[in-house]
């Protein structure tokens, strides 16, 4: 740190000596130390309170982070419930198609009906059934 070594401490040692004299030099050798090992347990706890607020700082972030992630997520569900939405809408449209191509078995190659032989009673039912409808429909309509 001070760059300070071994012939330097020897000479500070001897002017310590010289001008502190031989009765207190062990006095002032042990403050001294003392004061030197005071400040090193300062700089510990000062680089310790720093390593713990980036750390603190650090873990701030993640949950920064992972709390903007939630969107995410919430984006990730709403796709997978439009995915199923769209899944059913092609299931039914499928059996749609089906019951279409199921439907157009009953004419024959010129278009002609093949059930053209029910005649008006078959007109007449659909009638009654769709009055039926319309009725039950209106009741629980409350009309």
């Amino acid at each position: 740190m001070f760059d300070i070594g071994f012939s330097e401490l020897v000479l500070i040692g001897i002017v310590a000596l010289l001008v502190i004299g031989p009765d207190r030099l062990p006095k002032v050798a042990r403050t001294a130390g003392m004061w030197v090992g005071k400040m090193r347990g300062f700089v510990t706890s000062v680089k310790a309170d720093i390593d713990h607020e980036l750390a603190a700082d650090e873990l701030k972030k993640i949950l920064k982070d992972q709390a903007d992630s939630s969107g995410i997520h919430e984006i990730i569900e709403e796709t997978k419930s439009v995915t199923d939405d769209i899944q059913k809408q092609d299931y039914v449209m499928r059996a749609i198609n089906d019951d279409a191509d199921t439907d157009t078995s009953d004419f024959d190659d010129d278009g002609s009906d093949l059930d053209s032989d029910l005649g008006p009673d078959l007109d007449s039912d659909l009638d009654k059934e769709t009055k039926k409808i319309e009725k039950t429909s209106g009741n629980e309509r409350g009309e």
